[in-house]
């Protein structure tokens, strides 16, 4: 009896280790890990371009938020989760405004809002642009300085942060402005955070992404922040990128739309397609403005819209629509 009840023991055991064994299994098999942290990992740029950890080009591509202060109601999990459910975004980008009773009027406030997208995203493993929203930065160093040592310092160890640390210049010398404030705030994140990607702003409106290819920053994963309005910018602007792309310069598009310049006026959807085929065959990543309710064309939301209603079609602007097919049909 006693050998039988050993031998039952010992039976329930083996069951059990094959039981967790195949749990484990399940838990890191490569269908589970879709998410794209999970899949990519850290980002590094090489040879002109973005890959991940294993060396493989990427084209990341997500939605981003509009001016902190004016659209609060989306700085939050909620927005994140529906994005990521009903339009399957890769990535979030979070435009902290600096400017306009911004980050230097209520810096606390300001950051809290960013700082919850940046959880969220961590949580939901995707990737977060931290996006430092204004057109006169150089006026602003040490405040940038500060705060991006300050997001270094606290989420720096995650793969999914990348910086994007001017959003957009105005018409500015590259080599005795832009370029200076670039070197001193790369300098203050990689104090703390050595390898995430940190993307640069160019000159005029974040477009001359070829004056920055004669005079890069010197530094490890630095890309280039090109800019566009499907209805304003067009080959033209496609030639500029190419110029740059052709130098060896590693370029993110942090912020398009599908309208005009001014974020209003038609949907432009032919347009938005040459664009979306040029980024595809140059794999840069892109992030759409812009997830709010505001009443004009570039909103991806109709005006009145809740986080909660984000993914219903009757809340969802033409630009919403055009847009969350070419995010959902990425696969």
């Amino acid at each position: 009896m006693k050998n039988l009840k050993l031998l039952s023991l010992l039976l329930i055991l083996f069951s059990l280790n094959n039981n967790c064994s195949s749990k484990k299994e399940i838990q890191n098999s490569p269908e589970e890990n879709v998410t794209p942290v999970a899949t990519h990992s850290q980002l590094k740029v090489k040879n002109g371009q973005i890959v991940d950890a294993s060396g493989q080009p990427v084209q990341l591509k997500g939605m981003s938020l509009f001016w902190s202060q004016w659209q609060s109601q989306y700085y939050n999990r909620e927005t994140v989760e529906n994005l990521v459910a009903g339009w399957d975004i890769q990535l979030i980008r979070a435009a902290m405004a600096i400017e306009h009773e911004g980050y230097l009027d209520h810096p606390e406030r300001e950051k809290e809002k960013v700082k919850k997208i940046i959880e969220a995203a961590i949580d939901l493993d995707i990737y977060v642009i931290v996006d430092w929203h204004d057109h006169h930065a150089e006026d602003h160093l040490i405040e940038a300085q500060q705060f991006f040592s300050e997001i270094a310092k606290e989420y720096g160890n995650y793969p999914n942060l990348i910086y994007e640390i001017y959003n957009e210049p105005l018409d500015v010398s590259w080599p005795q402005v832009l370029k200076p404030y670039h070197e001193k705030v790369v300098a203050s994140i990689r104090q703390h955070d050595p390898d995430n990607i940190i993307v640069l702003g160019t000159p005029n409106w974040s477009q001359r992404v070829d004056i920055a290819a004669e005079d890069p920053v010197e530094g490890e994963n630095l890309a280039y922040t090109l800019h566009f309005y499907a209805g304003t910018h067009r080959q033209e602007l496609r030639n500029t990128a190419l110029t740059a792309i052709n130098k060896g310069l590693a370029i993110f598009v942090t912020e398009f739309g599908t309208t005009n310049a001014n974020g209003d006026g038609p949907v432009y959807k032919q347009e938005t397609g040459e664009w979306m085929d040029f980024m595809e065959q140059h794999n840069l990543s892109w992030a759409n403005w812009s997830i709010a309710d505001k009443d004009e064309s570039s909103a991806a939301l109709l005006p009145g819209t809740k986080p909660s209603e984000i993914n219903q079609e009757k809340n969802i602007s033409a630009s919403g629509k055009l847009v969350r097919s070419h995010l959902t049909s990425r696969n």
